[in-house]
């Protein structure tokens, strides 16, 4: 857990709650380990039996540590090197999902320079980096009047920019071969990083009210994703719905192959509408976990 990404903090709050999950569960030797660049040192002297991954971003979830744990022979949990690899580089994961026939929008790598000098894209889109996670360093360009968007320095030096999805944001877990259900994501704005992390950041209806011929998409399109990918264990799915378009107005965003384990998080959520506990979850991932993934 921890490392060294954007998405530190998340995935610190990620480990402690299954790390507590776990030993509820009845695991007698569970250890945190906080990975540095010591990692493989640290793992080998260990001799863990098994590694869960709560790793967000990049090095944890882009297929980085799990080439670390495939070379140590060390069984771990969520997928393996090529599917994390590339459901975390956003553009080539849509290239996956066309290919399957899954609903995205259009969308380009351009360099962040450009994106400050002028509109790349016909308003609104968004820009974003094309390896990051959580919302880190999203912006949303809703008015062309507005001018360009002045991107931060933290941007890398090449974004991706997308046509903006309007509508609801829904999500659905996948675990294993089975979509869970759905979530309605409801916010007062943007889902940004707060209202993904901090309490009352947003609200969550499970399942979803929405028309069962939706729902039944989501939980269709989270499963095509998943293999489409090569997932194994867990992965979660995000979407936008624009209801005046019906079926054609449901988008698929991107897939998440190390969904959230915080205590506002929505694969745990989905886990027990379906009626598994967090600690039930955490052993389902535990035992899944291989090799060769």
């Amino acid at each position: 857990m921890g490392g060294p990404s954007a998405e530190r903090e998340v995935s610190l709050s990620t480990g402690r709650a299954c790390a507590a999950a776990l030993r509820e569960y009845g695991y007698n030797d569970v250890i945190e380990v906080d990975a540095g660049p010591d990692l493989c040192a640290v793992l080998t002297s260990m001799k863990p039996d098994v590694v869960f991954n709560c790793l967000h971003g990049r090095w944890g979830e882009d297929g980085c540590v799990q080439g670390i744990l495939e070379w140590l022979k060390i069984p771990y949990t969520h997928s393996g090197v090529l599917a994390s690899a590339v459901a975390m580089d956003k553009q080539r994961s849509k290239d996956i999902f066309r290919a399957a026939d899954l609903p995205v929008v259009p969308s380009m790598i351009v360099p962040a320079q450009r994106v400050r000098e002028c509109h790349v894209m016909t308003a609104p889109y968004v820009v974003k980096p094309n390896n990051e996670g959580s919302s880190v360093g999203v912006y949303l360009v809703s008015d062309e009047n507005s001018g360009p968007p002045q991107l931060g320095p933290e941007m890398p030096e090449m974004v991706m920019v997308e046509a903006f999805a309007p509508g609801r944001e829904l999500t659905t877990t996948v675990l294993g071969d089975r979509a869970l259900t759905v979530t309605d994501i409801i916010t007062t704005g943007w889902y940004d990083y707060d209202a993904k992390y901090k309490e009352g950041g947003s609200h969550h209806v499970v399942p979803a009210d929405i028309p069962k011929e939706i729902f039944d998409l989501c939980l269709d399109y989270a499963l095509r994703a998943h293999n489409a990918l090569g997932c194994r264990g867990v992965s979660r799915t995000d979407f936008r719905w624009d209801e005046a378009r019906g079926v054609a107005g449901l988008i698929l965003l991107e897939t998440n192959t190390q969904p959230g384990m915080t205590g506002t998080s929505l694969t745990p959520e989905q886990a027990q509408a379906t009626g598994m506990s967090f600690p039930e979850l955490c052993n389902w991932i535990v035992e899944d976990a291989s090799c060769g993934r």
